[in-house]
């Protein structure tokens, strides 16, 4: 039990013995702590300890470092009582091994390129470990972090945020199209393959997390469909789209793992945010080559439109 908790959304330390819970300013905070952790991220609350990076017996016993909130009993009075969430998820044998399996093959890739690489990396600030980290050439580093099992995606972001902060790039590994990190930070999705595999060196295609610009003008001979006029109309305009390597037209070769290895390290590969269209809200997180962000980068900030879209085209 604590009077104490860590609230990650507003990275605020909230004091239960208080009245006011220390931020009299926020009136709704009581309603949103006590509520049910079925009604909110499970992790919204953190152990002070695990936030500060201090050993917590009730972690070392076996729970969570995640909190919830209820109503004691102490005498005639009710006070509000934190305690630690029970371990929901915990690694099976194969997940565990399929992870250790991947986290070495993203070190021992980068060391047949002459990469800098090192696994079990604490960020700068210890609140969290990377899988691995790779550092290109020119000071670039890469923080993989490879996720097999449930996170939840206030934590994917928590710690994406860190490691920015530390000057690394997150890059994270699913395995599950449900993946709650998809999308939430740069990400790749690699085959639930058996780490026998993975050590053995079999092809791991990233299936999914890294795209590749197209750009057409929208005409009645155009292969692709406008992205602006509903059915088959054609609207004479430069359209372009993000396409795993599969749709492209022509279609391009898969991305491995060790191509993302190299290129996230090199600058080649660079991760980008595409807001969705008609939303300001939602969007896509992926991996994309230099050249095509830049050319994104151009064209979203163009007033005009393209001359031609074969002169836009890049290849990678």
């Amino acid at each position: 039990m604590a009077n104490g908790v860590w609230h990650t959304g507003y990275g605020i330390e909230i004091n239960l013995s208080l009245p006011d819970l220390g931020h009299p300013y926020r009136p709704d905070l009581l309603r949103e702590i006590t509520a049910s952790v079925s009604e909110r991220d499970p992790q919204l609350l953190e152990c002070l300890a695990h936030h500060d990076n201090r050993e917590c017996l009730s972690e070392s016993g076996g729970k969570s470092p995640w909190m919830f909130i209820r109503r004691g009993r102490v005498g005639g009075r009710r006070p509000l009582i934190a305690s630690h969430l029970p371990i929901t998820h915990k690694a099976t044998p194969e997940e565990s091994a399929q992870h250790k399996a991947t986290k070495e093959r993203v070190v021992a890739t980068a060391g047949r390129y002459g990469l800098d690489a090192d696994a079990e990396v604490p960020v700068a600030n210890r609140r969290s470990v990377s899988d691995a980290v790779v550092t290109g050439p020119a000071g670039l580093r890469v923080g993989w972090e490879i996720q097999y099992h449930h996170l939840s995606p206030s934590s994917v972001h928590r710690r994406s945020v860190n490691a920015v902060e530390h000057g690394i790039t997150p890059l994270w590994v699913a395995k599950d199209r449900t993946a709650s990190l998809i999308d939430r930070a740069p990400w790749a999705r690699v085959d639930d393959m058996p780490w026998r595999d993975i050590a053995d060196g079999k092809e791991m295609v990233i299936r999914g997390g890294y795209r590749h610009l197209e750009v057409w003008k929208c005409v009645p001979s155009s292969e692709r469909h406008c992205l602006v006029s509903e059915g088959a109309g054609h609207c004479g305009a430069i359209h372009a789209d993000w396409f795993v390597p599969a749709l492209c037209l022509p279609e391009r070769k898969p991305v491995l793992i060790e191509d993302l290895v190299l290129r996230s390290a090199t600058g080649e590969s660079v991760p980008v945010y595409v807001p969705s269209r008609g939303s300001g809200r939602a969007g896509r997180h992926m991996w994309v080559s230099a050249a095509d962000r830049a050319l994104w980068e151009e064209i979203v900030h163009e007033k005009t439109p393209l001359p031609t879209a074969p002169a836009a085209r890049t290849t990678t």
